[in-house]
């Protein structure tokens, strides 16, 4: 998480953010499910420049998700 703005930039930054990681898969939550996709497009690069930044190959795969949606139903009393 350190080094997340700085590789991605404030404006990814700004919509996604790293949540999570286990045995080299990061897992980064964004705002919308297009940025999940964009994200998972990036990934090899993001994978490269977040190992470069930390001074090693620490991370090997991105999993990208959305914010689930709100629901739309209503409980009715």
């Amino acid at each position: 998480q350190t080094v997340w703005g700085e590789v991605v930039g404030t404006g990814v930054a700004a919509v996604a953010e790293p949540t999570a990681e286990a045995g080299g898969t990061l897992t980064v939550t964004c705002s919308s499910a297009v940025w999940a996709q964009e994200l998972d497009l990036m990934a090899p690069d993001l994978v490269a420049r977040l190992n470069a930044a930390l001074g090693a190959d620490r991370i090997r795969a991105l999993r990208c998700q959305s914010v689930p949606a709100k629901s739309w139903s209503r409980s009715r009393a």
